[in-house]
């Protein structure tokens, strides 16, 4: 049995609470409140599943083996974090009581606090219509599959670099056997999707698509003719993103990737640990002499960070600490980036 949940209820967990209010509504909408009774478990040792589970109410043991090594409790301070966040799970947990809890994708929270950010720090001026902001079609195309496979570091590009353009109803924006010019996102109105067989020259409508939905990637990277023809069934507008910038934006940026042993010999020689999570999330969770500043306030404390010391910086999973990193190479730092973040490197335990 599952319980529908809102973003003010969401609210009380961290990181989930350092999501931008549009963000945080959608991750609502995709998040129900679970429930499981008495001696059951909501996961075992060596589980590797990437759900962040939250409890809400009752009683969870966290064991290691036959012992109890904590238990948490719905409501207070200790469950506003999740449970045992580390993959593998070096802990179980049993629910002591009946409880409530949440199940959130770990991947998705960490695109989407990545996203927010990153992603709309300096791009204000891409604006679509006059009641539609940057930030809004940022916001319809977080879940966008293709935009996954672009690099954190690169997100920022990515915006820079695409262009919105206005079609009408039956215009033909990619024609099946062309070849692929541009990457599209849809903003505003609805595409029809056809193909053409030898038998049907007009075309098997295969699908429509809406706003949020992204087309003609394809192409792009295999260098293939176009597989379909996409036309306007409405008037709208689209986000579009030339060749050449996408496959240069799907590229990794030239970063230092290292892991736990390599790491912790250069903070022995001298470097320093840079946590770019919440504040939240660091008071929970951090390493010995670690600085923590959040990757949205980077730009703004670099004047806090020593120029000739070497930084090793973490988060969770790589993912914001490889997009800070990025930022901070790019201003002259000496960066590295701790390998699976503290969720997989063993040092988050």
């Amino acid at each position: 049995m599952s319980k529908a949940v809102d973003r003010d209820f969401l609210k009380q967990f961290s990181p989930l609470n350092g999501l931008k209010p549009e963000n945080l509504a959608d991750l609502a909408r995709k998040t129900t409140l679970q429930q499981l009774g008495a001696g059951r478990y909501l996961f075992k040792e060596g589980d590797n599943d990437k759900r962040s589970l939250y409890l809400a109410s009752g009683e969870v043991e966290l064991r290691n083996g036959d012992k109890i090594v904590r238990t948490v409790t719905g409501g207070t301070p200790d469950a506003r974090h999740a449970l045992a966040p580390q993959l593998p799970r070096k802990l179980a947990a049993r629910a002591k009581t009946d409880v409530e809890y949440l199940a959130v994708d770990s991947d998705l929270l960490d695109i989407m606090l990545t996203w927010d950010q990153t992603g709309a720090f300096e791009v204000g001026e891409i604006q679509l219509e006059e009641e539609s902001s940057g930030d809004d079609w940022m916001t319809t195309i977080l879940q966008t599959k293709a935009f996954h496979k672009i690099p954190p570091a690169n997100i920022q590009a990515m915006f820079m670099r695409m262009q919105p353009v206005k079609f009408s109803a039956g215009d033909e924006v990619i024609k099946q056997g062309e070849d692929g010019d541009y990457f599209y996102i849809i903003t505003e109105g609805k595409c029809t999707v056809t193909r053409e067989t030898p038998t049907n020259k007009a075309g098997i409508k295969l699908a429509e698509l809406g706003v949020g939905d992204s087309f003609g990637e394809e192409a792009l990277i295999s260098d293939a003719k176009r597989n379909a023809t996409i036309t306007m069934k409405t008037d709208g507008q689209l986000m579009r993103l030339a060749k050449e910038d996408f496959k240069t934006l799907l590229n990794e940026p030239m970063l230092n990737w290292v892991n736990k042993e390599a790491a912790e010999k250069i903070i022995a020689d001298g470097g320093k640990w840079l946590d770019v999570r919440l504040p939240s999330e660091f008071e929970n969770q951090k390493l010995p002499g670690a600085v923590n500043i959040p990757l949205y306030f980077i730009r703004m404390k670099v004047s806090e960070l020593s120029e000739g010391t070497p930084y090793v910086v973490y988060c969770d999973t790589g993912r914001r600490s490889s997009a800070a990193a990025y930022i901070l190479s790019e201003r002259g730092f000496t960066t590295y980036v701790l390998q699976d973040g503290l969720s997989g490197s063993g040092l988050g335990g």
